[in-house]
């Protein structure tokens, strides 16, 4: 449970941030503030202590994976840099890169994306947690 306590006040300056309506800012945190006691948000604390587990692990492979991943991810958004340059040389290779691309993204199946969302704002969290226990940097 210290856990998650620990990322209530995180997740709820997030809900700051992220949602513009004084009202439903409102609602948002006393929904969060519900959960603390529920069978819900233990399940949550349990999958967020796996994630924690994962990342402190050891073993190079099983720690390196999620910043690798995420890496990955990086370099795809990033060579739309070049991708902006080379249509400015050549508007029709770009189109047939871009093209071909989306076909592949749009093969991709859809858990693989819900995949990385998942890992994505689970080592998030885990660095988040590791920082505010002072176990990260």
């Amino acid at each position: 449970m210290a856990l998650l306590e620990s990322l209530i006040g995180p997740i709820a300056s997030l809900i700051d941030k992220i949602i513009p309506d004084k009202d439903a800012r409102a609602k948002a945190k006393l929904e969060l503030l519900k959960l603390e006691g529920t069978h819900e948000l233990q399940s949550i604390e349990a999958r967020l202590s796996a994630i924690v587990a994962e990342a402190n692990s050891k073993d190079p492979w099983t720690s390196r994976a999620r910043p690798s991943f995420l890496y990955v991810m990086y370099v795809l958004l990033l060579t739309a840099l070049p991708m902006g340059i080379l249509a400015a040389f050549s508007p029709t290779t770009a189109t047939d890169i871009a093209s071909g691309m989306n076909a592949y993204l749009g093969g991709l199946p859809e858990p693989l994306y819900a995949l990385f969302g998942t890992g994505y704002l689970g080592y998030t969290a885990a660095r988040q947690w590791g920082k505010v226990k002072g176990v990260d940097r």
